[in-house]
């Protein structure tokens, strides 16, 4: 089913086909048709799906039949957990919505930044992508109105949820319009996330999409056994060997990313850390010069994963194997998106070695594993 059929203007087919974007995945075929029928709707689909541009084609082409007039009075509302995330899908809106015939302003605002600047620009915001405590923040200002808002949308609602932010949404729904549409989507259908469906959404259609769909089957995975002591020149050396441009490293702790991206500037290889103790500003200079090839290799903890959205980002290295395998899929799905192919690498210690096996029999995936100090022998897991 190609773009073409759902009823897009001319303007974003023409768009799409700019950006490369030739074949519907699975999410978008169905909730575009929803979206722009303005249905509610709950889709349920894993980061990398393509959700974000099945929800951001459907709402500008409704917005060019919507009369934008009234000033700090936006009409769509995106509530998201992270900066990273905020930030992302506003470059998406930006990105379609360049050519359209009636202009549209599309504003991220969020904390750990200035709020003067972001209360100055929201003159004429039409979409208003928030964090929820920066949006109460600014709707206790009176910087911005939600009454004129005509579809909200949750955008990773389960870790929403998980982050705590259950609060702040109660309040920030407590003051937008009852008539509107709205928009769900998670990675679960949690308890909490059943609760708020519940207490949002009028009649939705429900979007599913199973994990296979999504797809590991674009990712080829492998493992290696090494020693803590001998992870780092390990790295190196697969970094260089295999010429890699664009590389993405997963530790788990600010210390560890730190210390990975010191040795690795020290033996001349191009790299930069990401996580929740660097600035807004340094966190979106690192992720923009990674997306755009500037930067060969980023570091980054499992807080940042979530902001992170490339589609044709060829490596992803696991330095340390995450506590989740949830979380461990989420870091290797970093890669394989959009219908390309990818390399997942994890470097596995002997203490890490039981673990990997519960992280493989809940993926429901053999990982090929590799003595470093003998890469010709694989060797059995489980």
């Amino acid at each position: 089913m190609p773009f073409s059929s759902f009823g897009l203007s001319d303007v974003l087919l023409k768009t799409l086909t700019d950006q490369n974007f030739t074949v519907p995945t699975p999410i978008q075929e169905q909730c575009i048709p929803a979206i722009l029928n303005r249905s509610d709707v709950l889709g349920i689909a894993k980061t990398g799906s393509g959700k974000t541009a099945g929800y951001v084609l459907p709402i500008l082409m409704n917005l060019q039949q919507t009369l934008l007039v009234k000033n700090r009075h936006a009409n769509v509302l995106v509530l998201v957990p992270t900066r990273e995330l905020a930030e992302q899908v506003k470059d998406v809106f930006k990105s379609f919505s360049k050519n359209l015939l009636q202009p549209v302003k599309t504003l991220a605002v969020y904390g750990g930044v200035s709020i003067n600047p972001q209360m100055m620009a929201l003159q004429g915001v039409n979409i208003l992508v928030a964090t929820p405590g920066r949006l109460l923040e600014l709707l206790s200002s009176n910087a911005v109105h939600l009454s004129a808002i005509e579809t909200l949308i949750l955008d990773e609602a389960d870790k929403m949820l998980n982050l705590g932010f259950k609060e702040d949404m109660d309040k920030i729904i407590s003051l937008l319009p009852h008539a509107r549409q709205n928009i769900l989507f998670s990675a679960t259908l949690s308890n909490d996330i059943q609760n708020i469906h519940q207490l949002l959404l009028k009649e939705p259609v429900v979007i599913k999409i199973e994990a296979e769909e999504y797809s590991l089957d674009l990712i080829k995975q492998v493992a290696y056994i090494v020693s803590d002591e001998k992870k780092g020149p390990f790295l190196r050396y697969l970094i260089n060997h295999h010429e890699m441009k664009q590389v993405l490293i997963f530790a788990s702790s600010v210390h560890q990313v730190e210390a990975i991206v010191n040795k690795l500037r020290k033996n001349n290889i191009d790299a930069k850390a990401i996580h929740s103790k660097k600035s807004q500003g340094s966190r979106t200079e690192s992720l923009a010069h990674f997306k755009s090839g500037k930067l060969r290799v980023l570091v980054a903890t499992d807080l940042m994963a979530r902001g992170i959205d490339i589609n044709f980002l060829p490596f992803v290295i696991n330095y340390e194997l995450p506590r989740s395998p949830k979380d461990y899929i989420h870091r290797i799905g970093r890669t394989g998106r959009a219908g390309s192919h990818g390399d997942a690498i994890s470097l596995i210690s002997t203490s890490e070695l039981d673990h990997f096996g519960v992280i493989q029999k809940k993926m429901g995936k053999q990982v090929e594993l590799i003595d470093s100090e003998n890469p010709s022998v694989t060797l059995p897991l489980f």
